[in-house]
């Protein structure tokens, strides 16, 4: 079977009349006349492709825009400038609001049983400093960035070599890329969609200076790596080629806002990239905003900034639990609060951690009696009630009933609250004994005492942590919280120091058969229950420790079938394989799903849904609803 994605017209594709692209005075933002009329900025004809991206906003259900704009929101640590990227989501191939892929960057693109990727350049596309956008710089990433070993010591993204090797890369005209591997590859479009995409170009013209073989001066090399603190030129090309966290403002870009300060700051100004490739159907190009402002707070208290008025578009950093008192915001200050769904498998989630250091807790959580116990203590009702004032769904750490994969048995396993099924799984593994308060001890005399740590970035987790403090309290289970910064956390978590943590469920609850269910198998080195077992997926067995739990290695197993196929029907068999082992196994004990997650805007901003999906992945938070449409209605 061959599939092709083409855009011919409607929302994408289509030429403009040239009179709709005239840069008169009303085409063009406020924000670029001084550069048009000093010249060194061309009219929006020569600025935009050929073929641009057009967006029918009407026909989307939408309202075309107008010009201008600042919108502040507020971000944890200069690293959360990242959200930029996410929220700009200019991607070759992209996710619509269903979840379909659509060529964005690129004009057209064709998949041949997902085994030969053929890529079509925008005739015209510039990068944000007007360069041209063009085949070479697929070709540099490929030829001087991803075959040197220097600057890709581990061969190259896993992504891109599923089966062992990298594929064959084929310029085959300026506008015109080919990747063909020998077997399946479907991970790699939806990498590509993805909240981190997967990098396979850079803007090459101006990269070169910071890569030995297109550096001739070695003085200036040298001078460069001293100015940017690095001992090595492959550090200075990393350094200063990062795309996904933008931090080098010389670093051109397609995103629709390009970073204009440098490290380090307490705020950082997003301007809008005059080249970007897409229009309306009015030929107004986008974005419609000129600026995003980043203010850069302590994560405690973002939520109290945003409901002071400091924000004007607020996602991250607020949680369900500040809801009450953002919506009386909308009573002080010109801001709506609206409830979009959390597209997470669960919205809390407890993993232990099935390579923690402590032999006796390691070899008590990879017994899946005691992982069933610890699900069925919980009183997830009560969670629901107090926590999301019954507006989430109890449920275990698996896809939503929005994702075609859904069953409800996945949802319902091991989630029933039923304490006496949970004692007699502890007593059928031994641990009979108690201590004179109740709390079993542990085959080595200790008490039975699991410290939960925590990020500390959300209220709702602490208060949940109580709840479930009482519950295993009842079947002889002492529950302690321990409360680090994230970089921390995520260290102890990979040194085994952690042995349970709190967190998210699976990034994606909503997926289809065609996207990688990575996240149920041990792939990352941050996945909390498995780190060591998914650092050594990642590093391709360099480092970590492989599976050695049977079930743990099935998914592992399974994953790499569902990347050797090219059939829906075989990908579809392997997911529910994978959902069904993973939810039966509990590796991950999810509490509640389907909660809500308040989205903070100015209320004048417009083109934002009322109700949508909210999540990493896929929908990259407010990504998939295209923030460049997003503009501010005057009254």
């Amino acid at each position: 079977m061959v599939t092709r994605r083409t855009f011919l017209g409607g929302l994408v594709g289509a030429a403009i009349a040239p009179a709709v692209l005239r840069a008169e005075p009303a085409g063009e933002p406020e924000f670029l006349k001084e550069r048009l009329a000093s010249g060194s900025l061309p009219p929006m004809a020569e600025r935009i492709p050929a073929r641009p991206r057009i967006f029918n906003l009407k026909e989307m259900g939408l309202e075309p825009g107008a010009y201008g704009g600042t919108v502040r929101t507020i971000i944890g640590s200069q690293r959360d400038i990242r959200f930029m990227t996410i929220y700009g989501y200019a991607r070759l191939i992209g996710y619509d609001k269903h979840l379909q892929f659509q060529p964005d960057i690129l004009a057209d693109f064709r998949s041949e049983d997902d085994t030969v990727f053929t890529f079509t350049l925008r005739d015209g596309h510039k990068w944000s400093d007007g360069a041209p956008f063009t085949a070479d710089d697929f070709r540099y990433w490929w030829e001087d960035v991803i075959l040197n070993d220097k600057l890709t010591p581990g061969g190259g993204a896993l992504e891109l070599r599923p089966h062992g090797g990298l594929p064959r890369f084929e310029m085959l005209d300026p506008l015109t890329v080919r990747y063909t591997w020998e077997k399946p590859n479907p991970m790699f479009l939806p990498s590509l969609a993805g909240p981190q995409p997967l990098v396979i170009f850079g803007p090459a013209h101006y990269l070169k200076q910071f890569h030995k073989k297109f550096q001739p001066d070695q003085a200036k090399m040298e001078q460069m790596m001293q100015t940017f603190r690095v001992k090595k030129w492959q550090d200075l090309h990393i350094k200063m080629a990062r795309s996904y966290r933008p931090e080098n403002p010389n670093l051109p870009t397609l995103d629709p806002w390009r970073n204009t300060t440098a490290l380090p700051a307490e705020q950082f100004v997003f301007e809008r990239n005059p080249f970007f490739h897409r229009v309306d159907e009015n030929g107004r190009q986008l974005p419609y905003l000129d600026r995003f402002v980043l203010n850069v707070s302590s994560s405690s208290i973002i939520a109290a900034k945003a409901g002071a008025g400091e924000a004007d578009l607020q996602a991250t950093g607020i949680d369900f639990n500040d809801y009450t008192f953002l919506k009386e915001a909308e009573k002080r200050f010109p801001v709506k609060v609206n409830l979009w769904k959390v597209a997470r498998g669960s919205r809390i989630t407890l993993l232990p951690n099935l390579n923690c250091a402590d032999e006796v807790w390691r070899g008590l959580f990879r017994d899946v009696r005691l992982r069933r116990a610890l699900s069925l203590a919980i009183n997830r009702h009560e969670i629901n009630m107090v926590a999301f004032y019954g507006l989430g769904t109890p449920s275990a750490d698996t896809v939503l009933p929005d994702s075609p994969l859904f069953k409800q048995e996945y949802a319902d396993a091991f989630v029933k609250f039923d304490p006496d099924e949970a004692n007699r799984l502890l007593d059928e593994l031994g641990l009979t004994r108690r201590g004179d308060d109740g709390i079993r001890l542990l085959p080595d005399g200790r008490r039975a005492e699991i410290t939960v740590e925590t990020a500390g970035e959300s209220n709702l987790d602490t208060d949940v942590l109580e709840l479930v403090h009482d519950h295993w309290a009842d079947i002889g289970l002492a529950l302690y919280t321990r409360t680090s910064q994230r970089d921390v956390f995520r260290n102890r978590a990979m040194s085994g120091t952690i042995m349970m943590s709190i967190w998210y469920g699976l990034d994606n609850g909503v997926p289809t058969a065609d996207m990688s269910p990575s996240g149920l198998a041990p792939t990352l080195d941050d996945q909390l229950q498995w780190p060591l077992w998914g650092m050594h997926y990642l590093s391709a067995g360099q480092e970590g420790v492989a599976p050695d739990l049977p079930e743990a290695a099935e998914l592992v197993d399974l994953l790499g079938q569902w990347g050797s196929t090219a059939k829906f029907e075989e990908r579809q068999a392997i997911w529910h394989r994978m959902l069904s082992l993973y939810t039966q196994q509990v590796f991950s004990i999810g509490l509640i799903n389907s909660t809500l997650q308040p989205i903070l805007r100015a209320a004048k901003l417009q083109n934002l849904p009322e109700k949508a999906l909210y999540g990493f992945d896929p929908t990259s938070y407010l990504g998939v609803y295209m923030p460049d449409v997003f503009w501010y209605k005057e009254a």
